[in-house]
């Protein structure tokens, strides 16, 4: 008779989603909720009510009926009416964290090497601090979806899903159009990089057919031309770069603040950049050119501004797992996955239970506020979204390009 294997595939698998999905919650359990979700939600709820984009302030005494570039007014409108349906501020992040979950480790043979997979997996706490109920998470899986889509043409020529992201950058111009400039900026990148055919000791570089290369030329063309579908139009195009340009911006926001190594918080992404090098280096496989490229970007990006570093993550995912050698014999997983599971489970609850009920300002100030009627507050911008959300007018809020 022959032996029968003991198949435990389907097992992991099942405990993987579901460390996946203890991760999602551990990280919506840290949700940061702070002034700009109270501006978003009052936006949102104006625009609802009124029928009416926001283009001009309505908030401050200071820079009243102001033209801005509302460049998150669908994501305000989303975040206001999910509010709205379901009271709950946790069930929005929970299922965009699990969304992009999904595209980072769509079709990635995570079962090939289980002990880096659950070291991956788990690095991606990192994110959390930047779980907050803002725009740049639609912006997260924007990123992890072009990122997918353009790997999946660039190993098959005939893939056609490339076609989906014009669409895409009609959506992310109008959700978080401060970032949506990557729409186009990612394929560009994949065009640089595979123009060229080289084989050296480390690098080696694959050049995209004919048919690859007008795929990614019309794409390019199209996202850059369908930003423009959006209220303030070819605004948008610029938004971003005159953003990254603004020294006020840059100087008085602590996110938009680069990375720093005497700030011994930031070395957790500096970690993140080691292992991903280490990972690339002591491998049997030649870098791709095109990787290493996106890894510099990413990297770029997450030294330019704190508020990036998530990109990192994200485009590592998208080629990490093709330098990472198979492990055929691994032995207690199915024990190691569900301690995981249950920590995790346990951290988020008690994440949860421990949140702090204070709101951004005392209750008994806002009441005092209200009874006296300022004609002319003076407060820190860090205030002024909560103040808003109690209609007061504001000096300033936290939109800085006003």
């Amino acid at each position: 008779m022959k032996k029968v294997k003991n198949d435990n595939s389907k097992i992991i698998k099942i405990l993987f989603i579901l460390l996946i999905l203890s991760l999602s919650f551990l990280l919506m359990s840290n949700l940061n909720i702070e002034s700009d979700y109270y501006w978003h939600i009052s936006a949102g709820k104006h625009m609802i009510k009124n029928g009416s984009i926001l283009t001009h302030d309505i908030f401050s005494w200071a820079v009243y009926n102001k033209y801005w570039i509302s460049h998150e007014w669908l994501f305000e409108c989303i975040l206001y009416m999910f509010n709205y349906l379901t009271k709950n501020i946790y069930i929005l992040p929970f299922i965009l964290i699990v969304v992009l979950f999904y595209f980072l480790f769509k079709e990635k043979d995570y079962l090939k090497n289980i002990p880096f997979s659950i070291f991956w997996f788990s690095l991606s706490t990192i994110l959390m601090y930047f779980i907050q109920l803002r725009p740049q998470m639609f912006s997260y899986i924007f990123f992890a979806i072009t990122t997918y889509f353009l790997y999946d043409l660039y190993n098959n020529e005939y893939s056609r899903k490339i076609y989906i992201l014009p669409l895409i950058s009609i959506v992310w111009a109008n959700i978080h159009g401060g970032s949506s400039n990557l729409v186009y900026i990612l394929p560009i990148i994949f065009v640089i990089s595979t123009m060229f055919e080289f084989n050296s000791e480390k690098i080696v570089s694959k050049k995209l057919n004919i048919k690859q290369l007008k795929k990614l030329l019309i794409v390019i063309v199209l996202s850059i031309l369908f930003l423009n579908i959006n209220p303030h139009g070819i605004k948008i195009l610029f938004y971003p770069y005159e953003n990254m340009l603004d020294k006020t911006m840059l100087s008085t926001i602590s996110e938009w603040q680069p990375s720093n190594l005497n700030d011994i918080s930031h070395y957790p992404y500096f970690l993140l950049v080691l292992i991903i090098l280490i990972t690339l280096l002591i491998s049997k496989r030649k870098i791709r050119l095109v990787d290493l490229m996106l890894f510099l970007f990413s990297l770029f990006l997450g030294l330019k501004g704190i508020r990036f570093w998530p990109y990192l993550y994200i485009s590592a995912t998208s080629f990490i797992y093709d330098y990472v050698a198979e492990r055929k014999k691994d032995y207690g997983t199915e024990i190691v996955l569900i301690i995981l599971i249950s920590s995790f489970l346990l951290l988020g609850i008690c994440n949860i239970y421990n949140k702090s009920k204070n709101t951004i300002i005392d209750k008994n100030t806002i009441k005092y506020l209200k009874r006296i009627k300022p004609k002319k507050i003076y407060n820190y911008y860090d205030y002024g979204g909560y103040l808003i959300y109690n209609n007061i007018k504001v000096y300033i809020d936290g939109r800085a390009d006003l």
